[in-house]
C-alpha cells in the first residue's frame, strides 16, 4: 500500500480564528524593535565609549549625570522595554517550537512574561527613582558632596 505526501505547494484549508492576529503582529514588533534596538544600542554604545573618555570616563559620576537628565532616562527605558520584550517575544517563540505538551508550553509562555514584566518594572523604577545623593555621609568623594548640598 503507497500512500501519497501532499504536494508541499499545495494550498490547504486553514480555520480561521475571528479576532486580532497576534502572531502577525509578533512577528511585525520583532522587525520594528529590532532596527529600534540597533539604533538605541549604537546610539548608548557611542555615547557611553567614544565620547569622553571613553571607558574609562563610565564611573558613578557618569551614570549619575546621564540618569539626572530626562532624556536620558527615556532613552535607557525606551531601550529596556523594546529589548526585555523583544527577547520575551523570541524565548516565546521559541517554546512555542520546542515545547509539545500544551500545559507546559502555557506554563513556559506565562513565565516569560511574568519574569519580562517584573524586569521591566524593577528597571524602569531603578532609572526614575536613582538618587546619588543617598548615603553621602560615608561617600568621601568631594563632588558628589558639592552636588548634594547644592540641591
Amino acid at each position: 500500500m503507497a500512500t501519497a505526501i501532499a504536494d508541499p505547494r499545495a494550498p490547504r484549508a486553514t480555520v480561521r480564528r475571528s479576532g486580532p492576529n497576534l502572531e502577525k503582529w509578533g512577528w511585525i514588533y520583532m522587525r520594528v524593535s529590532g532596527v529600534l534596538l540597533v539604533v538605541l544600542i549604537f546610539g548608548h554604545l557611542f555615547v557611553n565609549l567614544m565620547l569622553g573618555e571613553g571607558i574609562h570616563g563610565i564611573d558613578f559620576a557618569f551614570v549619575a549625570g546621564k540618569f539626572a537628565t530626562p532624556f536620558w532616562q527615556w532613552w535607557d527605558v525606551i531601550m529596556l522595554w523594546l529589548a526585555l520584550i523583544h527577547g520575551a517575544n523570541g524565548m516565546r517563540t521559541i517554546v512555542n517550537d520546542y515545547v509539545t505538551h500544551q500545559t507546559t508550553r502555557r506554563v513556559l509562555v506565562w513565565a516569560l512574561w511574568l519574569s519580562a514584566a517584573f524586569l521591566i518594572v524593577l528597571g524602569t523604577l531603578v532609572v526614575f527613582t536613582f538618587d546619588p545623593c543617598i548615603g553621602i555621609e560615608t561617600s568621601t568623594t568631594d563632588w558628589l558632596i558639592e552636588m548634594c548640598a547644592a540641591r
